[in-house]
């Protein structure tokens, strides 16, 4: 995989005029920066640029703004990109246009430039030719390294890619070789957990898991649908009911395959989901009729970590129960302790994403010792269903 993608250790900068794919669509609170882990994932290699003499032009979008609008501007995001830095940055107030062109001819060897949100014009969502080559007019090189949204096919993530000569940024090339060695060749067995709400949402990645792992352990409200698929009574728990069939077939794909399906054997149940609501644990067959199912027990904590246990990689996506709130954060910490100390004791590859994901694993002070954490929502999740990604696919060595 490594081998397929250019990446910075196969461009000359100096002096060059680099355009820089990132993602700083950033949580903003009184129009501060609330929260720059995304800036700070990108600051390895505009620091890499500039230090070599070349001349980092930043791309992002930033919201979903209708046209020219000031209160989704990434001025207000200067500040903390130059924290993050340690360097001044500098801001032009469109990123196609005279505006753009004036300040990206001010620009010496070694200066950062942050343009205005990409989003400002309708032609960036569209990948309008004319467009991507105003923005390619910028620049001699085009680096991506914003793999959170590597699913979309737009003007800056994969457009550029095509007109000028295009590399793989630090991130952008962690994420893919992480993400090949959980898939593509991954140490085996190979277990993948899944969690969250729904299974509607997740019926793709659902689908291409079932081909590809060992053990497919679920939690979360999906396990539900699944015990309820299996004719167990869950209660007033949440449970898409016109997708038991779905979860029969997945049962059944599985099956048939190598793929071991691992539903929780209990569960811990409450009258409301709501801080220490008073709860207790039943067996996934003597769920009460106004029981809601809120995580899973301490039986299926332990038969999951045992799994664990067997496995040399591990891919997880979504949260084991209602982890927002106690006791029914318990299922969710203790597997992120479990995987993060076989990671740490060099037994297991893992690899985790999404939202609640990353958020789950912070609250576990586990997310530093898993192999990788990607902070891609959409994009990590269509990488599992196994689609390809417009934004990766475009930097291939063809």
């Amino acid at each position: 995989m490594k081998q397929s993608f250019r990446t910075l250790d196969d461009a000359d900068v100096k002096n060059k005029r680099v355009l820089v794919r990132v993602d700083v669509n950033v949580p903003m609170e009184n129009g501060r920066v609330s929260d720059d882990t995304r800036i700070r994932a990108a600051v390895p290699t505009i620091r890499e640029i500039s230090e070599k003499g070349g001349k980092a032009i930043l791309l992002s979008h930033f919201g979903r703004p209708k046209g020219n609008d000031e209160k989704q501007s990434l001025k207000p995001v200067v500040p903390a990109v130059a924290k993050c830095l340690g360097k001044s940055v500098a801001f032009a107030a469109d990123c196609i246009g005279p505006e753009a062109e004036q300040a990206v001819a001010a620009m010496k060897p070694g200066d950062v430039l942050l343009l205005e949100n990409t989003r400002f014009h309708q032609e960036e969502e569209k990948n309008l030719p004319a467009f991507v080559a105003e923005l390619a007019k910028l620049g001699d090189l085009y680096v991506n390294d914003a793999f959170s949204v590597a699913h979309r096919a737009h003007a800056s993530t994969e457009g550029l890619a095509h007109k000028l000569p295009a590399y793989a940024g630090r991130a952008m090339q962690a994420e893919i070789e992480a993400l090949a060695k959980a898939l593509q060749a991954p140490a085996r067995p190979l277990a993948a957990l899944v969690g969250g709400a729904k299974i509607s949402t997740k019926i793709e990645l659902l689908g291409n898991l079932v081909g590809k792992v060992d053990f497919l352990l679920i939690g979360g409200g999906m396990a539900t649908t699944f015990l309820a698929a299996q004719g167990n009574n869950v209660g007033k728990s949440i449970c898409e009911h016109d997708m038991l069939e779905v979860a029969r077939a997945i049962l059944a794909k599985a099956k048939s395959g190598k793929s071991q399906i691992v539903l929780p054997v209990d569960a811990v149940v409450a009258k409301k989901f709501e801080a220490f609501a008073p709860s207790q644990v039943v067996s996934v067959d003597a769920v009460a009729a106004d029981d809601l199912i809120l995580d899973i027990g301490p039986r299926a904590i332990e038969q999951f970590i045992a799994m664990l246990a067997r496995a040399k990689t591990l891919v997880w996506n979504g949260p084991m129960g209602g982890f927002e709130f106690e006791p029914f954060d318990t299922g969710t910490l203790e597997m992120a302790e479990a995987a993060a100390e076989l990671t740490a004791a060099g037994k297991l590859v893992s690899i985790a994403g999404g939202g609640d994901t990353v958020a789950a694993l912070h609250r576990a002070g586990a997310a530093d010792r898993f192999t990788y954490v990607s902070t891609a929502g959409g994009a990590f999740l269509e990488w599992l269903e196994g689609k390809p990604l417009p934004g990766v696919e475009a930097l291939r060595v063809r």
